[in-house]
């Protein structure tokens, strides 16, 4: 185990006790791998990662070069048509995964619904009867309204299916009846950063005879997932966040080759056809994890793709995740004790083994106080409702950060310098 960074752990932390943990830390010389602006605190990574240098030059190889020069010939002389897969071999050993089960392809919604969608078909040849989607109400909306949008589908044509949601009121093991086929949750909450124990929940789905679908997004890079290890069915997750694959990267879809070749997804696009360019006239999906393909893939955003996930993979995952803690830990902390006069509700776990990569709290005036604290330099995000966001992406987030965003946050606070006018004004992307 990775001895604590920050020294002394129990006395009051100083912005000098800080940067010399700074300067113990193994993954400090990751930070300079970024393409970040100067006067800013990122503190938004689980949001939109930060660019990692080469990334533009990268894309501009594809366009001037690969697309400019080899043309249509880049398909195959530059290793377009492989790229999926090669890039889902990658993010597969970030998430406990081997080889042909992950492929990189479309966004975190349609994997999600063809990860449902698959799920529900084996659960129908296997154990008809079984019509309930069990999920979260705190799961991010899109998984709800994909599960309700397949729902009321296969309703429309005969079914009778019901999208179940879990809360304080309904717990995961009284949801959990003869009744459900498929269970999809979230790793990590997005709002609040609870984690679930993957491989219990799984279990505990399995008992009951339903299937496991998790969304890695606020996972994949933040910290240790052992797919395999807990035995999941399917899994899907974004690359723009903690991958730093650029805005609208494309996403990944997970599979575990038991259920492969069982039954094809909806979305049975070309490229998920055994022999695509046969340019048959009937379908006949591939033996792998291409079937979970569709169409054409955007070539300059897988590549861009790589930059991020190479260094993921250069990093050590258990050092990530040490450091993240131990970062959350210190914001949470230093919230305390530099702004507990003021009306903060911690909303992330404490205990490290139900906590992500980023901390929340809410605040009656969340959003403007996000607002005057970005119009700073630092920059998190809001969420609804009140929530306060401040994700924390190890290699490029140090302890002197975190001790000057929270001392931007307690000037912001104490001054009330969020009262502004301008501070109110709501953007489209808060």
């Amino acid at each position: 185990m990775m001895p604590h960074l920050l020294q002394p752990a129990s006395a009051r932390v100083t912005r000098e006790d800080c940067v010399a943990a700074d300067a113990a830390n193994p993954l400090a010389t990751f930070r300079d791998r970024f393409a970040l602006p100067e006067n800013t605190i990122y503190l938004d990574g689980n949001s939109l990662g930060a660019r990692p240098k080469g990334s533009a030059e990268r894309a501009a190889a594809v366009v001037e070069q690969e697309w400019g020069e080899g043309l249509i010939r880049s398909w195959n002389t530059a290793g377009w048509f492989d790229l999926p897969r090669t890039l889902g071999d990658k993010i597969a050993r970030l998430i406990g995964s081997g080889e042909n089960e992950c492929v990189v392809t479309d966004t975190t919604t349609l994997n999600l619904f063809k990860a449902l969608a698959s799920a529900l078909r084996i659960q129908q040849q296997e154990r008809p009867g079984r019509r309930v989607i069990l999920t979260e109400r705190d799961n991010f909306p899109t998984d709800i309204y994909i599960a309700e949008g397949l729902a009321d589908f296969l309703n429309s044509v005969g079914g009778d299916y019901e999208v179940r949601l879990i809360d304080e009121e309904l717990t995961l093991e009284e949801a959990l009846d003869d009744d459900v086929a498929v269970v999809a949750l979230s790793h990590v909450n997005y709002r609040t950063g609870a984690m679930w124990d993957m491989a219990a929940v799984t279990a505990s789905a399995h008992d009951a005879g339903a299937l496991a679908i998790w969304d890695l997004a606020h996972s994949a890079g933040a910290v240790e997932v052992d797919l395999r290890g807990a035995d999941a069915d399917y899994a899907v997750g974004c690359t723009y966040k903690y991958l730093n694959g650029g805005p609208g990267a494309p996403a990944f879809i997970w599979v575990h080759e038991r259920h492969q070749a069982r039954f094809w997804q909806p979305l049975s696009g070309w490229w998920s056809h055994t022999s695509p360019f046969a340019m048959a006239d009937a379908y006949a999906p591939a033996n792998d994890i291409r079937r979970f393909m569709c169409g054409t893939q955007p070539v300059t955003s897988l590549a861009m793709v790589e930059n991020g996930v190479d260094l993921a993979l250069e990093a050590d995952m258990a050092t990530v995740r040490a450091v993240s803690l131990e970062l959350t830990d210190l914001f949470i902390r230093l919230v305390r004790e530099r702004c507990g006069d003021h009306p903060l509700t911690l909303i992330t776990p404490e205990e490290h083994g139900r906590r992500g990569s980023h901390a929340s709290f809410r605040h009656p005036e969340g959003y403007a106080v996000m607002s005057a604290l970005i119009a700073r330099g630092v920059i998190g995000d809001y969420r609804e409702p009140e929530v306060l966001r401040f994700g924390v992406t190890p290699l490029y987030v140090g302890f002197a950060d975190v001790y000057d965003a929270v001392e931007e946050l307690r000037d912001v606070l104490d001054t009330r310098a969020w009262d502004a006018a301008e501070f109110t004004v709501r953007n489209a992307v808060t």
